[in-house]
């Protein structure tokens, strides 16, 4: 007599199983041959530490990074509200409206977030980021100011360092590992602008796009306190024994 399972059966069976072989996450080894020392300078900075000595109270540490192509897309029918009972409903059909690059810094010990909408990124809104927040108190009276950036092009290298000493004598660019955007806590901001105000994409222009990207940003500040950071160099240190064990492992 021949058996018969159930496809919820088979389903619930794999289920159980300890390994399984249709799921899985994608992950990026660390190649940069300076991934600690980038990380750790970076770890240092969030416990207000430098060179190992504690920052005065009046050097400062910014976080910042760009968001690129952020497309306003009008939906070509309206968009019905929830219900009880009822999700939202977003038109799939969309037209293109156009698109913002969003430059954004973060104080990450004060919670206080500076930000410009242009239609792109690049050394020169970068600067004109910089100049904004030098502008003002406390930046502008400090000692030192650290700012904390990737790789891109806007900030790229020793030549990045020495445009910005030169514009800014009390500004030091800190660069990050490549790959490595999850040290930079500007991305915990970029995530909760993108979850909480940019989704779902429903503007119908780059106006009413523009308006909700700095009217958050503006809200965000008055309830704003810093992240709780709680990666540290120890952890650092684990995790990479941790990954090369892996890659020894892997070679074997």
């Amino acid at each position: 007599m021949e058996a018969t399972v159930s496809d919820l059966t088979i389903w619930r069976w794999l289920h159980q199983d300890a390994i399984r072989p249709w799921q899985h996450r994608c992950w990026i080894f660390p190649r940069d041959p300076d991934f600690a020392e980038k990380a750790g300078r970076i770890l240092d900075l969030y416990a207000r530490i430098w060179d190992g000595a504690p920052l005065e109270e009046d050097e400062f540490v910014l976080s910042a990074d760009e968001k690129t192509s952020i497309q306003a897309r009008s939906r070509k029918h309206a968009t019905q509200p929830p219900a009880p009972g009822s999700a939202m409903k977003v038109e799939h059909e969309y037209t293109r409206c156009g698109a913002w690059a969003y430059l954004a810094a973060l104080d990450v010990h004060q919670a206080r977030i500076f930000g410009q909408v242009g239609r792109k990124n690049g050394i020169v809104p970068f600067h004109q980021l910089l100049d904004q927040i030098m502008s003002q108190p406390p930046y502008c009276d400090a000692r030192r100011v650290f700012c904390i950036v990737d790789n891109g092009s806007s900030h790229r290298g020793l030549a990045s360092i020495e445009r910005m000493r030169q514009r800014h004598p009390r500004v030091q660019l800190v660069h990050g590992p490549i790959h490595a955007s999850w040290l930079n806590q500007i991305e915990i901001y970029f995530s909760i602008l993108q979850r909480k105000a940019l989704t779902p994409n429903d503007f119908p222009s780059l106006k009413a796009l523009r308006e909700r990207i700095l009217g958050f940003q503006y809200h965000y500040q008055t309830l704003a306190k810093p992240f709780q950071w709680k990666f540290t160099r120890a952890d650092l240190e684990n995790l990479l024994a941790e990954k090369e064990s892996q890659e020894l492992k892997s070679a074997a």
